[in-house]
């Protein structure tokens, strides 16, 4: 019975959780069946069930296959650099708002920066293949103004790396801002007012009240973003790739695309992909366990 009394009198609230509850079940836990392909020597000219099993064939195979190591390197070292430079700039950006007064100037550059994120990276793609052309690039014309040959950054290896991260961040460092904005707004006005009294300047508030206000946000992101430390961005990548760079351009989800749909290995691809949801799963356990040894609440 109370049961039923719940049911008739918060039911209406549950219809609103249907729609998010049916994604998850279709779009997450349903596909969980098809892992099996992995383990089976899949084709798709048959059923799953009626496939042999072979264990642990295809992660053999996919260890050692020598594009899936050059993948791993490529993989490693642009979510290295994603990590190093793309975390830090949502907080340098929200850190430079905060200090900002002028409320009319703060919303129109924070609706300014937020833009981008909404922006397709097919579209993104033509801004930044216009931006970073060798013949007529606002970039390169800048370059040439202190004497600097043109550099084509897309085509090139060396460059193309540093290419990705800087438009990542150019994307996605406005809508980071917003957590830690809204976080911002949460301190207490009257610490900074009692830091300025004892004599406190700027970048001091900053150091002592506004950084600690920020550390378990930030924290949280961090082990949420090492959880995709095997993650650079396949559209990105498949965009701003061309056959100039294709040893730069191949990483784990190309890979993984190339053997799936490409080559139809499906059982390689599905062994890829479990491949790199253990390694998310052991870097968000392990950072997570590590945040809370140095003291931290951690996110799990």
């Amino acid at each position: 019975m109370k049961i039923k009394r719940f049911f008739r009198r918060y039911g209406h609230l549950y219809v609103f959780v249907l729609p998010g509850l049916l994604f998850f079940v279709l779009f997450k836990y349903l596909p969980l069946y098809n892992l099996q392909i992995a383990f089976k020597d899949y084709r798709i000219t048959r059923p799953i069930n009626k496939s042999e099993w072979v264990g642990l064939k295809y992660f053999s195979m996919l260890f050692t296959s020598p594009g899936f190591s050059e993948a791993l390197i490529n993989t490693i070292k642009i979510s290295f650099c994603k990590i190093v430079f793309g975390f830090p700039a949502p907080i340098i950006l929200a850190l430079l708002l905060n200090e900002v007064k002028n409320l009319r100037f703060k919303k129109m550059t924070q609706t300014l920066i937020y833009l981008p994120h909404f922006i397709s990276w097919v579209v993104v793609g033509g801004i930044v293949y216009t931006m970073f052309s060798p013949s007529g690039g606002l970039v390169n014309e800048l370059l040439g103004m202190f004497g600097i040959e043109p550099i084509y950054f897309l085509g090139d290896n060396k460059y193309f790396v540093s290419s990705l991260v800087l438009s990542d961040i150019w994307k996605e460092t406005g809508w980071g801002t917003i957590v830690y904005l809204a976080t911002l707004s949460q301190i207490d006005q009257s610490q900074y007012e009692a830091c300025a009294v004892d004599g406190a300047n700027r970048l001091q508030r900053i150091i002592y009240i506004t950084l600690p206000a920020l550390k378990e946000v930030i924290v949280v992101l961090l082990i949420m973003r090492l959880g995709k430390v095997l993650t650079v961005g396949f559209e990105q990548i498949m965009i701003l790739g061309n056959p100039l760079v294709i040893p730069g351009r191949h990483v784990l989800e190309t890979y993984t695309y190339n053997m799936g749909l490409l080559n139809l290995n499906y059982s390689l691809a599905t062994a890829a992909g479990i491949f790199l949801s253990i390694v998310a799963a052991i870097m968000v356990y392990g950072s997570d366990r590590i945040s809370k040894r140095l003291g931290g609440k951690g996110l799990v």
